[in-house]
């Protein structure tokens, strides 16, 4: 899957990438000498390439056919990371049935795997035995994409392990593609419905948008799906149509099920421009609502797509702005493939041994760490010729690779109205630099990564082209019938170098501060299903308070009791009542 499976990045929002030598040489740096074991054939030597790897007792009368072998594992931030674990490469829809037959013959849980790019531990449980968990990996065998633009909705039908990438280069072929597209291409589909990915986007003001478009998650995209469910006597597939109302909660599933099949709408594709500021103070950028001048809040209104990387203790954000242009600007440069800014695929020397100073306990060089990622990020820009770039949607959507460096990120999305964008934005960062101001006066540096501010549209299920039985149902981006007015997903996410002292206990003020702030008629709070949540003052996902009441009342709140987070949780255990598709996190999550 994708953010419930997990695997890592540093500057997220694409400024750090490692590559080549860079790669190895942050992931050491970031988590000491750990070294990925070589996949081990079922009944094979344990010998991996450094030696003896620990092994874990042979699963039992395995289902013939299907490839099974021990293999590493580490979710994007490699805060959880395993030498070893049962992997196996189904081939066939029909292979994952057997597999969940087997398992619930024999005691095993299977876990879906993907992508392994998130934070959350849907897939894997860090310190969690894992001598009866078997990871299936989609990305192997089930990864088929097939294009429908005939028809009077187009559609793209794909396999759960297909990317991003594969997904929509066919489409471009046939001259669609996605509105709203998150930017790393390597995330699988079925693990962006797991945790409802999304991207930067919204309608400009007055823009009329295409129909098959949608400015919410890729989960308000389905048109149908397959899972392999529970029927009263065994595991079996079993197609859901958008219009049936027992689609909703696996629209966004937390990985409880395994999806074998999805459909998706699409729209006409279309040409971008995307420009790049470094120049914009941000007291300028992120001023209060209503402020004239260079604001988020005005680039959203005259182009809807705008992202702020704002890097920690500096003064002037990364902002990008995407814009509709059927035709290239005079001053754009036209680009051919995704991934364009070049510079973030190699580390500069000085911030690999900045990462490892920050490592070896030297957390108060944050400040010079942020101006080297500014002073990189403007340079490569201007090197590279990349400040303004125009070219199909895909193409300038995407720009985060599998090679870039991981960090730990928490925070999570504002539901609010449009015309609260500015005051939302301008009171979480003047919040945030006040704190973190007042930490480095007592000489702690508790976040040392940038600060991520998007915006995108609510799962509207007006959006859909199909008869539909509405919103994923725990979606994070799922409308409240008692406040029609909230249409925006405002998300705010900061990051920090994994091991960085204090960075929990900050991730948890600043979630306490988020929950307490955006929590009245003009707001409220939803975490986002892949990146930190319920923190502890030492880990993410230990505050049980929030876990098992804060959150799911969240999915209670404004929506009728007969489709709301109970619902959800109890049809998860319909569907799959022996847990074959759940751990030990989601037994607490959704009991």
């Amino acid at each position: 899957m994708t953010a419930h499976n997990e695997t890592t990045r540093l500057t997220r929002r694409g400024f750090i990438a490692a590559a080549a030598g860079a790669s190895a040489v942050a992931a050491t740096t970031l988590t000491g000498t750990w070294t990925p074991a070589y996949a081990i054939p079922a009944g094979s030597s344990s010998l991996g390439s450094a030696g003896p790897v620990p092994t874990l007792p042979t699963p039992p009368a395995f289902p013939e056919g299907i490839a099974l072998y021990q293999q590493a594992y580490q979710n994007w931030s490699k805060e959880i990371m395993l030498d070893t674990i049962w992997t196996c490469a189904p081939k066939t829809p029909e292979d994952a049935v057997r597999l969940a037959n087997w398992g619930h013959a024999n005691g095993y849980t299977i876990r879906p795997r993907g992508a392994m790019h998130g934070w959350t531990p849907l897939t894997i449980v860090n310190g969690a035995p894992r001598d009866k968990v078997i990871l299936a990996d989609t990305m192997v065998h089930l990864n088929w994409v097939n294009i429908d633009a005939a028809g009077p909705v187009p559609t793209v039908t794909a396999g759960p392990g297909a990317t991003l990438d594969a997904i929509t280069t066919a489409l471009q072929a046939e001259n669609l593609g996605f509105a709203n597209l998150p930017a790393p291409g390597v995330l699988s589909i079925a693990g962006c419905l797991a945790v409802d990915a999304h991207g930067a986007a919204l309608p400009a003001e007055g823009e009329t948008p295409v129909p098959g478009q949608t400015f919410g998650s890729l989960s308000n995209l389905v048109t149908s799906l397959t899972a392999v469910i529970w029927n009263g006597t065994e595991y079996a597939l079993k197609t859901y149509d958008r219009a049936d109302t027992a689609i909703r909660p696996l629209l966004t599933n937390l990985g409880r099920t395994f999806i074998t099949a999805v459909t998706l709408q699409a729209s006409p594709n279309y040409r971008q421009r995307c420009v790049s500021y470094t120049d914009i103070g941000w007291q300028e950028l992120f001023a209060a609502k209503g402020t004239p001048g260079r604001t988020f809040e005005n680039f959203v209104r005259d182009n809807g797509r705008a992202e702020a990387i704002w890097y920690p203790f500096t003064d002037k954000p990364w902002m990008k702005v995407w814009s509709l242009e059927p035709t290239k600007p005079a001053t754009s440069r036209e680009v051919t493939g995704p991934y364009n800014y070049i510079f973030s695929d190699n580390l500069p020397e000085p911030l690999t041994d900045m990462i490892a100073a920050i490592n070896a306990g030297n957390p108060s060089i944050a400040p010079a760490f942020g101006q080297m990622m500014y002073t990189t990020t403007v340079a490569g820009l201007a090197v590279t010729n990349a400040s303004d770039i125009w070219g199909w949607s895909k193409d300038v959507q995407f720009y985060i690779k599998a090679t870039t460096l991981r960090l730990t990120e928490g925070g999570g999305a504002v539901i609010t109205s449009r015309a609260n964008i500015g005051q939302v934005i301008h009171d979480f960062t003047q919040w945030y630099n006040s704190r973190i101001e007042h930490y480095r006066s007592l000489g702690q540096f508790p976040l040392n990564g940038p600060v991520e501010i998007r915006c995108c549209g609510l799962d509207q299920d007006a959006d859909v082209q199909v008869p539909s039985a509405g919103a994923p149902t725990i979606s994070a981006m799922r409308p409240r019938p008692d406040h029609p007015e909230w249409d925006t997903a405002i998300w705010l996410n900061v990051l920090g170098v994994p091991g960085t002292p204090g960075m929990f206990a900050f991730y948890r003020e600043m979630e306490q501060w988020m929950r307490s702030h955006f929590n009245d008629d003009n707001a409220t709070f939803r975490p986002e299903w892949s990146k930190g949540w319920a923190f502890s003052s030492e880990l993410p996902y230990k505050d049980a308070q929030i876990i098992e009441h804060d959150l799911p009342q969240t999915y209670r709140d404004g929506v009728p009791v007969n489709n709301n987070w109970d619902t959800a949780n109890a049809a998860f255990n319909q569907l799959d009542p022996h847990k074959v598709f759940s751990n030990t996190f989601l037994n607490q999550l959704l009991p």
